[in-house]
């Protein structure tokens, strides 16, 4: 490999640790890290202007021995195969390590969402849907949103998975609006989760949650409020970023003043008033006690890896950390929460929100936030025990959890025919 690995690279080596702890076979080995599926389709869309616009899209479904596959459908330019089969194997490792009886999968299509009027993206959304419907489904494989998408972009797939099957599947999605079948409490889970396993990790290591600083890169639906939470539950923000750059304050920022600012049109944190305006690196690079990427995939990598003086990283992304920097950090003596830990809410509640579909019977949002709470800190205690009585780092307890339970599934399975 050349230069830092790719989120692929990162998702296989971080899987051969894991075998290698558990003394796996090459045979499971290999079964464990091919995708089940992995597809990709054509995504004609006719532009406003009536020019015809040809999209890649992709899904795979990595792993189904647990139950149906389960994963988000992001909007993004640097979406590709590789980068879809990386985040559809962590989605594998973090349901198991969640409890929750899903499969990974994956879903995205190289766009910049931005570029497109609304009618541009629901004609485009609803056209790869239509390729995706003999796939997807509530007892095959449940899409949900992730970067460049949000409830709209479940509500019209949905819809598309509706018309085709002849009736109304609530279940096929999850990040849906409430109105069709959505569950209270799922738009900030993820952030939610992050909030309370941060906190326990703090705590954990001498750290007082109600006295640190905290920076986090990435001010979208995972990063706003997941500031916000942190903000809340006591913690001083010190820096935040969005793609345009980053606003730091030692003194502390107010999340929820900086979210007002982006809603009504700011879109952009810089500029905000009583701050500093910094790059998205030097965020990463600030002397604070926890770092939240919550951003995009390899962020921090080899590169940059000995420039960190974070105490502790909180993973609000998706392989923010490649998998030559782990290394580093860890002779540094960061503490690493790794991302199918640290991120694990979203998923969590998406699956309240498909149990209470299929039962057509929801619960309120204390009680969405209680087994929310139940979860994440019964996951962070099985990987924190873990990683003491191996001596390894939370990165590859959680995996060797998470890999453990699947190969479980399919030794208890068999092989057919």
């Amino acid at each position: 490999m050349l230069g830092s690995p790719s989120a692929w690279d990162t998702a296989r080596i971080q899987l051969e640790n894991a075998v290698r702890h558990l003394g796996l076979d090459d045979g499971l080995h290999d079964l464990l890290r091919m995708p089940r599926r992995a597809i990709t389709v054509s995504v004609p869309l006719m532009r406003d202007d009536g020019h015809l616009l040809v999209l890649s899209g992709y899904r795979v479904q990595h792993n189904l021995a647990r139950g149906p596959a389960k994963g988000g459908i992001r909007f993004h330019p640097s979406t590709d195969l590789d980068e879809v089969k990386a985040l559809a194997m962590w989605m594998t490792w973090k349901c198991a390590l969640m409890g929750i009886p899903y499969g990974g999968a994956k879903g995205g299509i190289a766009v910049d969402p931005r570029l497109l009027s609304l009618s541009e993206r629901e004609r485009m959304t609803r056209r790869y849907a239509a390729e995706l419907v003999p796939l997807i489904g509530p007892e095959k494989d449940i899409p949900a949103p992730d970067v460049g998408t949000d409830e709209q972009t479940m509500a019209w797939i949905m819809d598309t998975y509706s018309t085709h099957t002849g009736y109304t599947a609530p279940g096929v999605v999850t990040g849906k609006p409430l109105s069709i079948g959505g569950s209270a409490g799922r738009a900030g889970a993820t952030s939610r989760g992050v909030q309370l396993v941060a906190f326990a990790a703090l705590a954990e290591h001498g750290l007082d949650p109600y006295d640190v600083t905290v920076a986090v890169q990435g001010f979208g639906k995972v990063g706003a409020l997941a500031a916000q939470y942190l903000h809340d539950a006591g913690a001083r923000i010190v820096a935040v970023s969005d793609v345009k750059g980053g606003v730091y304050n030692p003194q502390g920022l107010n999340p929820a003043a900086l979210l007002r600012r982006v809603q009504r049109g700011g879109d952009t944190v810089v500029g905000h008033p009583g701050t500093d305006t910094i790059t998205n690196a030097e965020l990463l690079e600030l002397d604070v006690d926890l770092l939240v990427p919550a951003a995009l995939e390899g962020v921090i990598t080899a590169t940059n890896a000995d420039r960190i003086k974070a105490r502790m990283i909180v993973e609000g992304a998706n392989g923010p950390i490649s998998a030559d920097a782990d290394p580093i950090l860890d002779g540094n003596g960061v503490v690493v929460v790794p991302d199918i830990l640290a991120n694990g809410g979203g998923v969590a509640v998406s699956y309240f929100e498909w149990v209470q579909d299929i039962q057509a019977y929801f619960w309120t949002e204390d009680q969405v936030n209680d087994r929310l709470c139940d979860i994440m800190k019964r996951a962070y205690g099985e990987v924190s025990a873990l990683a003491t009585e191996r001596g390894v780092s939370l990165r590859a307890a959680a995996h060797i959890i998470g890999v453990a339970r699947v190969a479980d599934a399919h030794r208890t399975r068999g092989l057919y025919p």
